[in-house]
Order: C-alpha cells, then structure tokens, then sequence
C-alpha cells in the first residue's frame, strides 16, 4: 500500500438521544431477524441514561486526544471518524473521504480483540462503504492491539487506581476482569478468549505482585439454545459469595470506553448482585484516553502508514495490518446467526 493520505478511526456507535434508540438498535440487528419485542427490552438500558449512549462522546475524547499525538510522531494526515451503527455512518465518511481526495486510509477500530464481531466484521463494513463509494478509496485496518504493551500499561494503571480506591483496611481484592460473551461458535473460529486470558495475566503481572483473578463474560444476549462463553459475570460473583470473598476490583478489559455494556451491565446489574451477595465492588475504569493506550494506538498507525515495526507481545512485529484470512465466523465471511447487542 502506498503512503497513506488520511487516518480513521472506526466504532460501534452510540444512540445521542431518545428517539434515536430504536432505529441504532434496529441497525445493531439488521438482517438478524431480532424482533422489536426484544430490541424494546434492551433499549430499557439506553433510557435508564435518557436515552444517550457515551459511547459517541468518548470517541470524540479519543479523537482530541489523537490528534497532538500524531502530530507529534510526524503523522499529520487528517483524522477521521465513522461509526458501524450511528452517525456518523462509515459508508458517509469514506464517502467524504472519496470526495476530500484521501484515496489511501488506515483505519483503527476501537476493538482491541480478533474475533468476527470484533475484527471481520470491520473489515467487511470498511469494505462495503469503499465499494459503495465508488471504489475510490483503498482501506487498510491495523491489526488488533490486544497485545500491544501500551494498552496492558493503560489498563494496568487503570487497575492501580481501583485497588487504592476500594475501601480500606480490607484483605486485597480479587480481580474479575470481564470482556463482551460472544456464541461459542464464533469464539471457537477466533483467539478471542484465548487472548483476553492473556491480557488479563499481562494487567496482572505488569501490577508487581500476586493478585487472585479470574475472568468473565458479560451482556450475553440471543437464544437461550445458543451457547455463548461462559461464566457471566453475575453468576461468578455469587459463586466467589459462597467463598466467603468481600472484596473484588471489576477490571472491563474487553471495552476501551465506558459504554452502555459497562455502565448498565457492570455499574449497574454486577453492582446489584453484589450488594445482594455482600461483596464490596469497585469498577476499574476503561483505558479510555489514557495516555500509553493513545501512544499504542498511534505506534499501530504509524507501523501502518510507514512500514516500521510495531511493538508487540504476541505476533510478529512485521504485520501491522490485518491478514486476509483473519477472524472468518465459522470458517467463511459470512456473519454468525446470533451477534451481541
């Protein structure tokens, strides 16, 4: 690929509003044949916040907090941002893209995971909107950065925070670091457990000294036929109650941001259970804006635009993009019968 012309930043997206909820949720779903009765029931979650995902506004802090930072490593290409389910819609914003003359884009997803709703999905959406645009413009997406260094010290530091917070003179907590559950079917086609794992084990470590931990999988949604990864995080709390454990740091290592699946699903579902079990929770905050996770971010970019290697604890340095046959569901494209909202 040759040198690139302009930087985009890719999500999930976020509802800014009441009357926007059913619609984001509709196209969450689409082609699912999710019917509305259920899509009402999530969307409880959203108008418990009044209808505002901060999802939105938290890209919007990761943008301003790009920005100086590629700057200052001698990317100056123009950053953009397109959302998966909400404005602003990708397929517009590699249009816009097409119509500024950036023929050449790297894109960066806020997904740090190699699964198919986590990586192959983007892909094929940022191939969908450079078809849709005429074919004008050439995407590449930076690899997921699961194993980039920076986002384990971001994370990490995010958990130091929690434990001084939590209250004192108390044995040290455990740590339950939980991630999106996804169907097993699509977990079994990706490294995608497999890789929280050993995140997880990295945060831990990258703390200094021994802490209990285990992991867990939240905002399960679908058939109950359909099988997903397992434990959710409810029922682990209520299993460490039984073990007389009274103090645990909740560490939402699979989200980069404090969306609706760590505000409603941790803050306020986990929380309850463990008011009603007698465990005294703190949530660890998201990466979000942290600076080493920005520095991890713009050293993929960077890798991406010029070619140098990228720091990494697991794969080979030399591949800062995604492989052509990474994150198939269930070993073709297509999209897996149940997918989270």
């Amino acid at each position: 690929m040759a040198e690139s012309s302009a930087l985009l930043l890719v999500s999930f997206g976020g509802p800014e509003g009441p009357d926007d909820v059913m619609p984001f949720l509709r196209n969450v779903t689409s082609g699912r044949g999710v019917p509305d009765g259920r899509l009402a029931a999530v969307a409880e979650h959203y108008f418990h916040f009044d209808g505002r995902s901060p999802i939105n506004d938290q890209n919007r802090a990761l943008l301003a907090a790009l920005r100086p930072a590629l700057d200052a490593a001698g990317l100056e290409q123009p950053l953009y941002w397109g959302n998966r389910n909400w404005h602003p819609l990708l397929a517009d914003v590699v249009r816009a893209l097409a119509a500024d003359g950036h023929h050449r884009v790297v894109a960066v997803a806020t997904s740090a995971w190699s699964s198919w709703s986590g990586c192959r999905q983007y892909r094929e959406d940022l191939a969908r909107a450079a078809e849709d645009a005429g074919g004008a413009v050439e995407i590449v997406k930076i690899r997921p950065f699961h194993d980039h260094p920076g986002f384990i010290e971001a994370q990490a530091d995010r958990v130091r925070v929690a434990l001084r917070e939590h209250p004192g003179g108390r044995a040290t907590p455990r740590l339950l670091f939980v991630a999106h559950s996804i169907p097993t079917a699509m977990a079994d086609a990706s490294s995608y457990a497999d890789q929280v794992a050993s995140a997880s084990r990295r945060v831990v470590h990258r703390l200094g000294h021994r802490i209990e931990h285990e992991v867990a999988w939240c905002s399960r949604s679908g058939s109950p036929a359909t099988p997903w990864l397992e434990p959710d995080v409810n029922d682990v709390l209520a299993a460490w109650s039984e073990e007389d454990v009274r103090d645990v740091v909740l560490v939402p290592i699979g989200f980069v941001s404090d969306h609706m699946e760590v505000i409603w699903d941790l803050d306020v579902e986990a929380a309850e259970t463990a008011r009603e079990h007698g465990i005294a929770l703190t949530r660890a905050g998201t990466v979000g804006t942290h600076p080493a996770f920005v520095d991890a971010l713009v050293d993929r970019l960077r890798s991406a635009v010029t070619g140098r290697p990228s720091a990494s604890l697991d794969e080979p340095v030399g591949q800062p993009s995604c492989e052509g046959h990474c994150c198939l569901a269930n070993g073709d494209t297509g999209a897996p019968a149940v997918a989270a909202i």
